[in-house]
């Protein structure tokens, strides 16, 4: 059985401070977010987004090559760098190579949000250990884990770091069994990939410690929100996070995001985008 989670509060937060950043963009780190085919680039935008908010540095957004120019014009923040698409939009096998310069200076790498086929999405989850720097720090999110069960050899070099950030769904895929308990099924992923693992509201890290958020309700729930965490996480760990504080920091954040638009909107139907505008002003009212 896995350790009794830890309940993350606000003073655990200020006890668990975030690294010092320096006042570039590249002092607060590298983030390069990979996905968003023709038809979902708005997950990868919310996801890139995220990382900005949270202070990531310098934000390269990689996409479909068919909406490329409309993703650049709409996120003016954001470097673009445009995926070899099929006929249909979705990001082509052998993409990976467009990206292995950027993949090589980042500090942080997202992939998955906005992917939405298999044999591309599992080209670039497979070549990612091979491309990312020594000291990179990888987070799978999405169509990127819908894959990654049958790449686990591909992926044992980023044990240590790397983060998942699975639906229950996707716990399942990975698993291989029906899941039932967040806690043990984050415990179990984390230990089987070496990855920091949150899903539903748990953390769990490969040294058996695990945390469980103290806010958040059922308005989290929507179109994007998941898209929104996983971004959180990779501009953490850009600005110096380690991979479990990355986890815990923005699983709490994202909660209380939502928290504070329960309020402002209702506790149902508010935008994952929302979310979005929220974040910076809870980590200023965790002293981050």
């Amino acid at each position: 059985m896995p350790a009794e989670p830890t309940m993350i509060t606000p003073n655990l937060l200020r006890e668990w401070a975030l690294p010092e950043v320096g006042g570039s963009k590249y002092g607060r780190g590298q983030v390069l977010v990979v996905g968003g085919a023709a038809k979902t680039p708005g997950a990868a935008m919310l996801s890139a987004t995220a990382a900005l908010r949270v202070g990531g540095g310098r934000l390269t957004l990689a996409v479909a090559r068919s909406v490329a120019l409309h993703v650049a014009v709409a996120l003016p923040e954001s470097g673009v760098q445009p995926l070899d698409d099929d006929a249909d939009g979705h990001v082509a096998v052998g993409a990976i190579r467009s990206v292995i310069d950027d993949l090589g200076s980042a500090d942080a790498v997202l992939v998955g949000p906005g992917l939405d086929e298999p044999e591309g999405s599992r080209d670039l989850v497979a070549g990612l250990a091979d491309a990312v720097g020594d000291e990179t720090l990888v987070v799978l999110d999405a169509f990127a884990l819908g894959v990654a069960a049958d790449l686990g050899d591909e992926l044992a070099p980023l044990r240590g770091r790397l983060v998942m950030t699975p639906n229950s769904g996707e716990a399942e895929r990975l698993l291989g069994h029906e899941c039932s308990d967040d806690l043990t099924d984050a415990a179990e992923i984390s230990e089987r990939y070496g990855a920091v693992v949150s899903l539903g509201g748990v953390v769990a890290a490969p040294n058996g410690r695990a945390w469980a958020k103290g806010t958040g309700a059922g308005g989290l729930g929507t179109s994007g929100s998941g898209d929104v965490l996983s971004g959180a996480i990779t501009g953490l760990l850009a600005r110096g996070a380690d991979v479990a504080q990355a986890a815990v920091w923005a699983t709490q954040v994202h909660a209380a995001a939502g928290d504070r638009l329960a309020v402002q909107v209702g506790p149902m139907g508010y935008l994952a985008s929302e979310l979005l505008a929220e974040i910076p002003r809870v980590l200023v009212e965790v002293g981050a």
